[in-house]
């Protein structure tokens, strides 16, 4: 579960999309990640789920990784081959990244125990158990406006429409910015 929430940290994709991914969706040579389709399961019934288009035509995006995803997510595959091996016919192979392993494997896996894996894990690291996988966004936006990524690329990654949201979290970020510099340079001027 690990490399779940590693992906979502560097992606800054929504849990439906990660969900959602299968294999053919990237490209280990270029480095890249294609979202083009999200996971819907209302009723958490491994068997009636559906792969719909994303929340917006922006969401439909290809993204690049870090060389460090693409380890892991070789690795993870490699493990997958393996559990695929071992359960034979009764691994259901339709191509899912993040694919059950108990109960109805090769099903993709649930939402809900991507948000109850996190809670859990939190809880046992003495965290702040209010956080999500959604969170993982959140501050995968604020480090990207950090690091000063301009705001057409930040909403290009995140599949953003309206800029609204990825506005107000880079304006947050900025504002703290200028407050820094400024504080930085009252520190000059007064060491002289």
């Amino acid at each position: 579960m690990g490399i779940i929430f590693l992906i979502l940290s560097y992606t800054g994709m929504r849990v439906g999309e990660l969900v959602a991914l299968k294999w053919k969706d990237m490209d280990f040579e270029e480095h890249t990640i294609s979202i083009t389709k999200t996971y819907y399961n209302p009723t958490n019934n491994t068997l009636e789920y559906q792969l719909v288009q994303p929340k917006t035509r922006r969401s439909k995006r290809t993204i690049v990784v870090d060389e460090d995803v693409i380890a892991a997510l070789k690795e993870h595959m490699e493990l997958q081959k393996k559990v695929k091996k071992r359960l034979g016919e009764t691994y259901l192979d339709e191509g899912f990244i993040f694919a059950k392993h108990g109960r109805q494997p090769g099903y993709p896996i649930f939402i809900k125990t991507v948000e109850n894996r996190m809670a859990r894990l939190l809880k046992l690291a003495g965290l702040n158990t209010e956080l999500t996988p959604h969170s993982l966004r959140h501050t995968h936006t604020s480090l990207l406006a950090e690091a000063r990524v301009g705001l057409e690329e930040i909403m290009d990654r995140l599949g953003h429409c309206d800029d609204e949201t990825t506005k107000n979290v880079y304006l947050h970020i900025t504002k703290e910015m200028k407050k820094e510099a400024s504080h930085k340079f009252a520190q000059l001027m007064r060491s002289l």
